[in-house]
Order: structure tokens, then sequence, then C-alpha cells
């Protein structure tokens, strides 16, 4: 879908809500209605540098005279602004005031925090017009998982025992951001620290015999998540045992990602196989992922989400066992999920369901 086709679809939305214009200051609403330009100079902020106002005759952009140059020759020189530039001790406040002012206005965050008098949120309804992604953005999508996916294959490759966690973190973000791929997170943990915390962000522990990685990685707004581990030697019989049943999880969440599904029931299905292996209550230990996209997760799907799968949607679900995790990012299509960060390269589980064959990833031995 072209940016004047994503505009007009925020026309339709304000016309809905009966608003006067809609205010856009997300990092993210700014890349999916460029398709794929970026407005942000801090990568930790979801707030961008360059603000976006879709009115029904025209679409404004507030950004100051410092940016200015930058945002229009490489960001939106293809579209037409209506550009308004203060000065950079001035903000973006006053600019905001004056063209909102008697206006009804709709917003991608909390209307307090802009502030807007007379606004209303409409960050979900916007972010669900990104949900279905259109053939570009599936293209940069493909593109994007596997360059995530063979970034920490190659990585997990590369390291090795004595290696701190620093160090493997330093490893993996070369190979992604010399792409152009922004780390959105970055987890790196090895031996007792995979079986301690979900969510080990790296430290200076070196590396006995066992590593996991986890990235989402991005690049066009779009964020592209997977995990993969490495073992150094053979690893252990509990382990062997969690990673077959975590697969039944695994399949249990991906091939119920079908269009039509309500969300909470693809959810239910999945944590119906943790009691299946035995493990009725480790959903609880860490989040088991959901709608991806514009976001590393859209939201963390539980058992009373809204919304059902959508033909072309993102997913990245993520169960986890003792001492093992599954990851990857898929596109949901009629004919089941596509598994966008399956390289082909790396070691494989198979199991078959429903007369076909599955691979998903394994622990590389080295």
């Amino acid at each position: 879908m072209t940016t004047k086709g994503k505009i007009q679809r925020i026309r339709n939305l304000l016309r809905e809500k009966s608003l006067d214009g809609v205010l856009l200051r997300k990092r993210r609403s700014f890349s999916w209605l460029t398709n794929g330009r970026v407005n942000y100079i801090f990568s930790s902020t979801e707030l961008g540098v360059a603000d976006l106002l879709v009115f029904e005759d025209k679409v404004c952009c507030i950004t100051t005279k410092m940016e200015f140059a930058r945002i229009q020759e490489e960001e939106l020189s293809d579209l037409e602004i209506e550009w308004i530039t203060p000065e950079w001790f001035e903000g973006h406040q006053v600019a905001i005031d004056n063209l909102c002012q008697g206006k009804k206005m709709g917003t991608d965050m909390c209307p307090e925090t802009v502030p807007l008098t007379a606004g209303i949120d409409l960050s979900k309804e916007l972010a669900e017009l990104s949900y279905v992604l259109s053939l570009e953005e599936i293209d940069h999508y493909r593109w994007l998982s596997q360059n995530v996916a063979r970034a920490l294959e190659m990585t997990c490759r590369q390291i090795g025992p004595g290696m701190s966690e620093f160090e493997i973190q330093a490893l993996l973000t070369s190979k992604v951001v010399s792409l152009g791929i922004q780390p959105q997170v970055l987890l790196v943990a090895t031996d007792q620290r995979i079986y301690k915390y979900r969510h080990p962000i790296p430290t200076e522990k070196k590396l006995e015999n066992y590593a996991m990685l986890v990235l989402c990685g991005e690049k066009w707004g779009l964020v592209a998540s997977a995990t993969r581990f490495v073992h150094f030697g053979p690893i252990s019989e509990e382990l062997q045992q969690n990673k077959r049943k975590l697969l039944e999880i695994d399949l249990a969440f991906n091939l119920a990602t079908r269009p039509g599904v309500p969300i909470k029931d693809v959810f239910r299905q999945g944590i119906e196989v943790y009691r299946k292996m035995g493990y009725e209550e480790d959903w609880r230990s860490l989040h088991q992922g959901g709608p991806t996209g514009y976001a590393s997760r859209e939201f963390l799907a539980n058992l009373n989400s809204e919304g059902v799968v959508q033909d072309h949607q993102a997913f990245a679900w993520n169960p986890s066992l003792k001492g093992i995790k599954s990851e990857d990012t898929i596109l949901v299509t009629e004919n089941g999920p596509e598994f966008l960060t399956y390289t082909g390269e790396w070691e494989y589980m198979r199991m078959e369901k429903n007369g076909q064959i599955y691979l998903r990833p394994d622990i590389l031995i080295r």
C-alpha cells in the first residue's frame, strides 16, 4: 500500500471518529505511514523528532530547523507536506498547539502527555491499521528476518568458551548494525543464567558450555525476533527431554495461528499443550509472545486477548521451558505459517503434524 493509501485510511478513521485530524508522534507510526522511513535520533525512545498531522485537506510535519534538511531530503522528499519548523530550543509544543487549537484531534499516544485538551487516544486503532502487511512490507520483513536469523546463527558458530556475554553481545551487534539493523532487544545468557532468568541482559560472565542469544532487530520500522542456542559438548538428559517437549508447544502455537482464529484461542491451544507435556504452570514464567510487526510485540497475547489472526499478519511466539526457549517470526498465510526466520542453515528438529514435516531450530552442539 502506498503512503497516500495509508493517509486515506487515517482520514477514513478520523471521519469515523468525527475528528478534525490525527497527530502521529511515535516512531512506529512514522515508519508505517512512510513505508519504512525513520524519524528518530534516539533509538531507545518510542517518539521521533518529526511529528505528522493528518487533516482532511493536508498533511503537516513539525520538526525543528535543526532536523528539517535531513527529514525533508532523506525521509519525506516524495510526500506533499506543509512544514512547520520551530527552533530547536522552542520545541514542538507551541506548533502543535497552534495547529490543533479549537480542533478535536486523535493521537497515537495518551493525549494528556502531548498535551491535547481536546484529544482522544487512537493508539490501538492506529496500530491495528498496520497489522496486515503489504507486499512491499512483506519483502522488507523477509529480508530483515533472514538477516536477523543469520546473524544469530553465525554468532553462535563463532563464539567459544571463555568469551564474556558482553563480547558475545558486541559480536552479534556488529553483524546487524553493519546492515542497518538496529537491535531493539539483545539478550545473552550463558550456563546457569539461562535456567535462572527468562530475560537475561548480558553481563561480564564468561561462557563455559551453554549460551542463549536473543535478538529483536529493527529496520524500516519493522521488528524481527528470534532466539538460538549453542552448547559445547553433550547436553543433559533433562535438556534433551525439555527441547522435545518444547517443540510440541512451539508447533501448537505456530500452527494454530491461522486466519480467522481468535488470538485468545491460539493462546489457549498453546497452554493446553504445556499441560499435556507436564508443565501446566510454566507458561506463567514468561510471556508467550503475540502479534508483531512495527513493534517487537504489538501486545502480549493472553486468555483475554481481543482480535483475530489476519492473513499477512506477523506473529512471534516464544514459549519456554527450563533451560530452553523457542522464538521465531512468522507470517500468517492461508497455507499455514511462513517461518520468516528459518534460514535452512541451522540444526533442526523434525516433527510431523497433520501429514507435514516441520523443521524447528535445535540446540547447536559444538
